[in-house]
């Protein structure tokens, strides 16, 4: 048995366990958590909102020497640009109004542990010079203060965004992204690994059972069949609340129907009979999903432009009978700029 099996063994029964899933992309994503957690490597977990990007990063610190410090969560996207500085680096007294005695950062509570920066891509361009200087450096001055302070943190980040196509359009900076991206870690959308939602289903049911005492619970064959075919837009975020919702309240068929009618898989009567009826109705699926609170309106502005951007793509293309140097030229764009459109649109599952 080589190292990485033998710590796998180990870890399977502890930090590991919360990684659910037996796919291929699962499976590497433990691989590489146990090949990276003994290092100071910096890493950016990639994947959409709801994958579990938060998970594999407290992983990552469960599986590390590090586990002995401190976890401090950041999200740079809840956080004003303005307050964010503040909120990382700490202030002296009498840095601005209102600061009456001094309080320290983000990154000096996370001193001997782990900083999770969560949404990183949201970061302005303004802190990110800094946060750059930190890395180098393992030092940062506070607001208003003149001092140098010293800390020893790992850097975990986490970001829904393109990073590479942030760098292009200039969001963010160059010299950053290849300070953060020494490791990447994916983490696929649940509409590419659906062999995970019978065990995430399992999983789930144990968690929520065990909090509110029942034993009982468990998913009907036809509904899990349904979970299966699903899109899941809002990912294992999704998954986990409806599983939470059924072992507390039992309502199979409500949870059946809602499905049915946020699904691409629908029944045949239900079906739209032209191109623009489908289309409609998968404006109005994520829409629904916004109102049901089941997905952030950030991600589902997105998949709604999304949606839009790609139908004007598959029309224009339609017209050139598939030739996308022509499209490209119609839409004006470039040829790369379009076949990043047509990558990032499978990506979404669009």
């Amino acid at each position: 048995m080589n190292a990485l099996a033998i710590k796998q063994e180990k870890h399977l029964e502890g930090p590991l366990r919360n990684i659910v899933g037996q796919s291929p992309a699962i499976k590497r994503i433990k691989n590489l958590i146990l090949q990276v957690a003994d290092t100071d490597l910096n890493v950016v977990i990639y994947g959409e909102s709801g994958v579990g990007k938060e998970v594999v990063a407290r992983t990552l610190y469960a599986c590390s020497y590090r586990s002995r410090g401190p976890f401090v969560k950041v999200n740079c996207a809840a956080i004003p640009g303005e307050l964010l500085e503040s909120e990382l680096f700490g202030y002296e007294k009498g840095a601005f109004t209102g600061a009456e005695k001094a309080k320290p950062g983000r990154f000096e509570q996370a001193n001997g542990g782990v900083i999770f920066l969560d949404e990183i891509g949201d970061m302005p361009l303004s802190l990110q010079s800094k946060l750059l200087q930190v890395l180098q450096d393992q030092e940062f001055c506070r607001l208003g203060g003149k001092k140098d302070i010293k800390v020893d943190v790992w850097v975990i980040t986490a970001t829904n965004h393109d990073l590479e196509k942030d760098v292009e359009n200039g969001s963010f900076r160059q010299d950053l992204y290849y300070r953060l991206s020494v490791i990447k870690i994916y983490i696929p959308p649940l509409r590419e690994r659906k062999e995970d939602i019978p065990l995430l289903c399992d999983y789930f049911a144990r968690i929520y059972g065990r909090k509110y005492n029942i034993t009982d619970f468990e998913i009907p064959p036809q509904l899990l069949e349904l979970f299966l075919k699903y899109h899941w837009p809002g990912n294992v975020r999704e998954l986990e609340n409806y599983i939470k919702r059924l072992v507390v309240l039992r309502d199979f068929e409500e949870v059946e129907k809602e499905i049915k009618r946020f699904s691409k898989v629908l029944e045949p009567e239900d079906a739209p009979k032209t191109e623009n009826e489908k289309f409609a109705q998968r404006i109005a699926i994520e829409l629904a999903k916004a109102e049901q609170g089941q997905v952030s309106l950030k991600e589902v502005k997105k998949r709604v432009l999304a949606l839009v951007e790609k139908k004007i793509i598959d029309l224009v293309l339609n017209q050139t009978n598939g030739n996308k140097k022509q499209a490209a030229e119609l839409l004006g764009i470039s040829y790369k700029a379009l076949l990043y459109k047509i990558r990032e649109f499978e990506e979404m599952g669009l």
